[in-house]
């Protein structure tokens, strides 16, 4: 490191550092974060830093028009005066030419829908208050507003002929009761009434408590007018429909059973009659049917499906339905990832599905005999906070497909492919951030878990001005899900630590997607466990290299790595702090408390915990702060319902109770991502860094 970097990395330790005094004091998100949240001193524009996070922009659900010409997608960018990301809709030419916004103002615009002859685009808009239904006339730039509903639409679809257009709304219902109230006095001001709540679910992570009802079916003319409602009665539906080839019907996803509450993973496909309302069951197997797609003939419908049997990680393949005959076909039996995003070719002989592997996520044609041909393209970037795989694509015209390209040193820009081995970028939305920056870049390294010698696989992110002939602090950043996995993706999270001058190190332990079905179930009824072998085995290896000092690791890791930074400090005292974000502390209080409870409870363990209380304790971090030696600092948004608060409180008060160094901090209005305001994103970070920066050793670095 050169003396102007270590220069520059003290004055950005001391601005973190300096109003900490009380190491065991529980801190409120302003009284830590308030200094923290100004812009860190810097002299070198060239490296990257927390304000930079406003000036962050990406795309996201790309949309090709019919003819093919050209793409219109969602560009959000961040403003730093309200703390919020902001959308709007923009469309640029199949070449890259032209791109300009096409709908654009005050408030968010979302969900942009061609229509069928790519004279109109629908979209969503909270422009004019709540978010609603809007038309927009290609060619003569007019614009009209299609729904003026109490509650937001959404899933918003095109019926083929262009004349209607339908989605999904939330149907309020009568809320349960149980005593009366007598009447207030004229004039007094009395407390809320009291809540009953006689539901399963009764409140979701980012909703917050859920008002009693469900979203049901509507169409409306693509021209406005009134809504029609299609479908009724107390069940979940799904976001994803299709419509009819003869725009008469609408196929859509759902659990219509009465005990659906217990049936978490249940679902089928129905088709609904525009004209009727007559609702007709369309498949009938145990497990889940979801995300139906009509192919453009009519005469296939392609659907996602997983089997219903007790698995923590039960992977969806892609069936095929001849609508003439009934007949059910899989096309991915042999196929052994997940599939997602499924659309189909405009000549209705093929798919183009997406799926991810190894930590990316790809694209992929199948034919109707399941011969699959896997293009070169790279989704991603959507996903800004954490290196999770994502991002979208779509197909329009002539089988032109755009999509969000991934990158790991920047957000998505727009992407076109061309044929199967080559693409084209149609955007460049971050030359201006991250163009004169210093951004670290991922590279790939595989070692044999010290458990059983399966191979794993993992990213390593250097710093700006990487030195090899010197030693570096590391970070082990660990994945949630744990069904999710982590690849070479942007990243503003690792960049902003390897900035802060850390050899930053993720990877994607046993039970991580992307790898296969058995891998990612090498944790089913184990989890947490030789996640820890595989883990431990990495650091090992890095280590090895020869640029990381083995005195100084740190460990942090949020909602399923959260689950593993704790364990690890249990069962080791080798990292000199740890930051626990948003775990599962102990898993007999997390089945009963998180917001999907009863799916937690029934497919990650064979028995309850009043039935088997030994196995959810085993399992749970808890079991071992008796042996945790590492300072430990928690991190929990309060408004997550996921992983709650209470699961942060009884690791943190365990923490007091031994004298362990700790630190809890509780970010006001966050959900379980933590960072859906940027601040949030720039106030987790920061945190970390202080917390780690309080035990990393300086001397040895100043000493070049």
């Amino acid at each position: 490191m050169s003396q102007f970097q270590l220069a520059l990395r003290h004055i950005t330790i001391l601005s973190r550092f300096s109003h900490l005094a009380v190491n065991s004091l529980v801190i409120p998100f302003m009284g830590l974060c308030g200094l923290l949240l100004a812009p860190t001193v810097s002299a070198d524009d060239h490296i990257f830093n927390e304000m930079d996070v406003f000036g962050i922009e990406y795309a996201s659900d790309p949309q090709v028009s019919p003819d093919g010409s050209q793409v219109a997608y969602v560009r959000t960018s961040m403003d730093i005066m309200t703390d919020r990301a902001r959308r709007s809709i923009w469309i640029v030419y199949s070449n890259g030419k032209n791109h300009r916004p096409m709908i654009d103002g005050a408030g968010s615009f979302s969900a942009p829908r061609w229509s069928p002859s790519g004279d109109r685009l629908a979209y969503l808009s909270n422009a004019e208050g709540s978010r609603q239904l809007f038309v927009h006339w290609i060619d003569a730039g007019t614009t009209t507003k299609v729904t003026g509903l109490p509650q937001s639409p959404g899933g918003i679809t095109w019926s083929p002929d262009g004349q209607m257009i339908a989605f999904t709304r939330f149907v309020p219902a009568k809320p349960p009761t149980l005593a009366s109230m007598p009447a207030a006095p004229k004039g007094a001001k009395w407390a809320e009434p009291a809540m009953v709540v006689d539901r399963m679910t009764f409140r979701a992570d980012g909703a917050g408590y859920l008002p009693t009802g469900n979203n049901q079916l509507f169409v409306v003319s693509a021209e406005g007018g009134t809504p029609r409602q299609l479908t009724d009665g107390d069940y979940p539906m799904g976001s994803s429909i299709t419509w009819g080839a003869d725009s008469q019907s609408i196929i859509f996803s759902g659990n219509r059973s009465e005990n659906y509450a217990y049936q978490p993973g249940e679902s089928a496909l129905y088709e609904v009659t525009i004209t009727s309302g007559e609702i007709t069951q369309l498949t009938d197997i145990p497990g889940s049917e979801s995300s139906p797609a009509l192919s453009p003939d009519g005469k296939f419908l392609a659907y996602r499906a997983s089997t219903a049997e007790r698995k923590s990680h039960k992977p969806s393949d892609l069936m095929i339905m001849n609508r003439a005959s009934g007949e059910i076909s899989p096309l991915t039996n042999d196929f052994d990832r997940s599939t997602d995003r499924v659309q189909w070719a405009g000549n209705s002989k093929s798919l183009w599905i997406g799926y991810d592997d190894q930590g990316f996520a790809r694209i992929a044609r199948i034919d109707l005999k399941g011969t699959m041909k896997t293009t070169s393209a790279q989704l991603g970037g959507t996903s800004i906070g954490r290196p999770y795989s994502s991002g979208s694509f779509s197909v329009g015209g002539n089988d032109r497909i755009a999509f969000t390209l991934g990158r790991d040193d920047r957000p998505a820009d727009l992407a076109m492919l061309k044929g199967i081995n080559s693409s084209v970028t149609l955007t460049d939305l971050n030359s201006d951030v991250f163009g004169h920056k210093a951004m670290g870049r991922a590279e790939q390294m595989t070692w044999p878990s010290s458990h059983d010698g399966q191979t794993i696989e993992g990213w390593v992110v250097k710093p700006p001005g990487f030195d090899p002939k010197q030693q570096y602090p590391m970070i082990l950043e660990i994945h949630g899900g744990p069904h999710t996995a982590y690849g070479p993706n942007y990243s503003t999270e690792v960049q902003l630590y390897a900035a802060a001058g850390y050899v930053v190190f993720y990877t994607n332990p046993r039970g991580s997607t992307s790898y296969g079905e058995a891998f990612a179930n090498e944790i089913d009824l184990a989890y947490p466990g030789y996640d820890y072998d595989d883990l431990i085995s990495g650091v090992d290896a890095l280590i090895t290299k020869g640029y990381v000092d083995p005195d100084q690791l740190f460990v942090t890791g949020g909602s399923g790595g959260g689950v593993l930074t704790a364990w690890i400090v249990g069962n080791t005292d080798r990292f000199r702090a740890a930051v626990v974000a948003k775990p599962v502390i102990n898993w007999a209080s997390f089945v009963l408390t998180a917001d999907a409870n009863y799916y937690f409870a029934t497919n990650w363990f064979d028995a309850p915990p009043w039935e088997d209380y030994e196995t959810h304790w085993k399992r749970s971090p808890l079991s071992l702060v008796g042996n945790v030696e590492t300072p430990t600092m928690l991190l929990t948004g309060e408004a997550d319902y996921r992983t709650p608060m209470s699961e942060t409180e009884q690791y943190y008060q365990a923490l007091k109770h031994r004298g362990i160094d700790t630190l809890m901090v509780r970010i006001p209005n966050a959900s379980h991502s933590i960072y859906a305001r940027p601040s949030h994103l720039i106030a987790k970070v920061n945190n970390i860094l202080a917390w780690f920066e309080r035990y990393r050793d300086t001397q040895e670095e100043s000493a070049d």
